[in-house]
């Protein structure tokens, strides 16, 4: 107060002034007001001189206000705001576990954490509010603009004006209960294999013609998923149906761009070592076979010169057994039925489009025929075939052999399909037979021979690489049958060893007099010869012939374990002939070769081809339409 009862700033006066009065009391309201002002400003001046910055050359830099950090939240972290502080918190809080991991301390620590965040930002906001605002009136510092001048004035003023709310909402938000994340203690676990997303999955979906593609590969080592070449390099790399065909063809393609330069210079003379850019080269060769190993389907059948083919031959060539089909089917005949095309017209039905008739060739009643996948037509060379007859009289053509020889790849084949001398105890005639066929057939011909420093002149065997002898070798048990009955009586799960001990061509290769260097898997089934016509009783005919092992597969390789064999059986639901088929499934090692062997440019059967389509969709039409007329021929009766 004055001496004259007046507050020092604005305050009022105890009584009233008189009236020459009035104008020296305003002169001392403003002499004060100007006090105040200058004793801000001078407060102010104290504050900017006390940090007043020099540069390298001495020059004094302008104060610039900065607000304090807030403190560090974590080691490493870096300071950030109120507002950002509470907005990463609440982030984490979306993907926070109810469990903490050892490695990041307990519930409790991370509350007293939370708190003490939000407790310091605080403070450090009222800090800011006082050193930018300096001498405003309070009434102004309590605006939200000012309040959240300590987070980002430029942010929030960009905001819209619907958005701008009062910032203590946020503090008594971030006062919630949040536990620390939890962190893994070992390795995450693989996530699904999965091209596209679910998104995708529905708009990329895979037609059912196309389910080839989505089969997932089954981790078998050394063993080739699927036989399907180009569709087997895709299920060794794929893991799931979501992307489209045209994609996983794009990019999974087992064609590889030609360069016109290529073309130019290719010598046509590379492969084996060298490999590039060779047609039956090593880089092709994996393209097809990563395991460099061909699945070959053998069957053996007397069909007795009956004419009545059996209705269905699906269990001949396509047992349920098996989980794929192979890549070559050759099948040998001996008493073939009358109608040799009818007999080929039947198994390019049964096989169906997805393979051709690469070669047929016939002996009299000896039928071989090699069928193969479509798509590897490419790298067969041409075939070539020769036949021998074991009769004095050559045009007595039911007992000899026929041979088929080609180069697949790098490696040659060659296929025998031969009728031994029949009779109990004819062995020697047999061992004739066997001779005049090695020395008589003439194979190859026009195809080079892939390693002419093993081959014979004396043994066609010799000079191929894989070698595959079947048919009827017409060799008997030397025993009597109800010997052999009562051994087979005895024997339990499938060991037919005790039988074979009296086979005569078992004895014979043991004393090397007969198919030198070859070899046979174990037999597992019982004798194939002889029964009566549709039934699975052995001979009751006055002759009463003795169980034997008539019908046999063989096989010999220049490299040993070139050949591995898969199944060896006999097919005992083909019951019109009174032998049984015997069947014979391998993987035979493939090598790379040259561009000089002479290729077969494709050639199959087309003829053939077609006609067994075209009866193999007749036959499915005429059953969908025996399903429709049974359906609707249902009656409905009232009771």
């Amino acid at each position: 107060m004055t001496e004259n009862g007046e507050d020092s700033g604005l305050g009022q006066p105890c009584e009233a002034p008189a009236k020459g009065d009035s104008i020296v009391n305003e002169s001392r309201t403003l002499k004060t007001l100007l006090v105040d002002v200058k004793t801000c400003k001078e407060q102010n001046d104290a504050v900017k001189h006390s940090q007043i910055t020099r540069n390298t050359e001495g020059e004094i830099i302008p104060y610039q206000p900065r607000p304090p950090s807030l403190p560090r939240l974590s080691k490493g972290s870096r300071s950030v705001s109120l507002e950002e502080t509470v907005r990463t918190r609440r982030l984490r809080n979306s993907q926070e576990s109810l469990s903490d991991s050892p490695d990041n301390g307990s519930s409790t620590d991370s509350l007293k954490e939370d708190q003490a965040v939000v407790l310091s930002g605080a403070a450090t906001l009222r800090n800011e509010q006082a050193s930018n605002v300096g001498c405003l009136p309070a009434a102004t510092t309590d605006s939200p603009v000012f309040r959240d001048r300590g987070s980002s004035l430029s942010e929030y003023e960009r905001r819209p004006h619907s958005q701008q709310s009062d910032p203590t909402d946020h503090r008594l938000r971030s006062t919630k209960l949040r536990l620390s994340p939890v962190q893994p203690t070992g390795p995450l676990p693989a996530l699904e294999r999965s091209f596209a997303s679910a998104t995708l999955r529905a708009a990329n979906r895979i037609d059912r013609d196309c389910l080839d593609y989505v089969t997932l590969a089954k981790g078998k080592l050394g063993e080739r998923l699927h036989r399907n070449l180009s569709d087997s390099r895709l299920l060794e790399n794929m893991g799931s149906d979501s992307a489209s065909v045209n994609s996983m063809r794009s990019t999974y393609s087992v064609l590889s761009p030609i360069r016109p330069q290529d073309v130019r210079n290719r010598s046509f003379l590379e492969g084996s070592v060298l490999g590039n850019g060779a047609l039956l080269g090593a880089e092709e060769l994996d393209r097809y076979f990563p395991d460099r190993r061909v699945g070959i389907y053998i069957t053996t059948w007397n069909m007795q010169g009956e004419k009545g083919i059996p209705a269905n031959l699906d269990d001949l060539l396509l047992p349920t057994d098996s989980e794929f089909a192979q890549d070559f089917y050759i099948i040998g005949v001996q008493e073939g039925c009358p109608d040799r095309r009818e007999w080929e017209i039947r198994l390019q039905e049964t096989l169906g489009p997805y393979y051709v008739m690469l070669y047929a060739a016939a002996h009299g009643v000896l039928y071989l025929t090699v069928f193969v996948r479509r798509d590897l037509i490419w790298f067969c060379s041409e075939v070539e075939h020769a036949t021998v007859t074991t009769r004095i009289i050559s045009q007595i053509k039911t007992k000899g052999a026929v041979g088929i020889g080609f180069t697949f790849f790098g490696t040659s084949f060659l296929f025998i399909t031969s009728h031994f001398t029949s009779g109990d105890t004819k062995v020697y005639e047999r061992i004739l037979d066997y001779n005049k066929i090695v020395e008589a057939l003439a194979l190859p011909k026009g195809l080079p021979d892939t390693n002419p420093y093993r081959s014979t002149a004396s043994d066609v065997t010799t000079r191929f690489d894989q070698v595959f002898w079947f048919g009827d070798f017409n060799f008997r048990l030397s025993k009597e049958r109800c010997d052999v009955e009562t051994i087979m009586n005895q024997t339990a799960g499938g060991d037919m060893a005790p039988l074979l001990e009296h086979d005569q061509l078992s004895k014979e290769m043991k004393d090397g007099s007969i198919f030198k260097g070859f070899q046979e898997a174990q037999i597992n089934f019982p004798p194939t010869y002889k029964f009566d016509i549709g039934c699975d009783i052995y001979d009751t005919t006055s002759k009463q012939r003795t169980p034997s092992y008539t019908d046999r597969i063989l096989f010999r390789n220049r490299q040993a374990d070139d050949i591995k064999v898969v199944k060896y059986t006999s097919c005992t639901s083909i019951k019109t002939s009174d032998h049984r088929p015997v069947v014979g499934v391998f993987q035979v090692k493939l090598r790379p070769g040259r561009d000089n062997i002479p290729l077969g440019a494709g050639q199959f059967d087309r003829s053939l081809y077609l006609e067994g389509i075209r009866r193999r969709i007749t036959r499915e039409l005429k059953r969908r339409e025996a399903m429709k007329n049974q359906g609707s021929s249902t009656i409905c009766t009232i009771s």
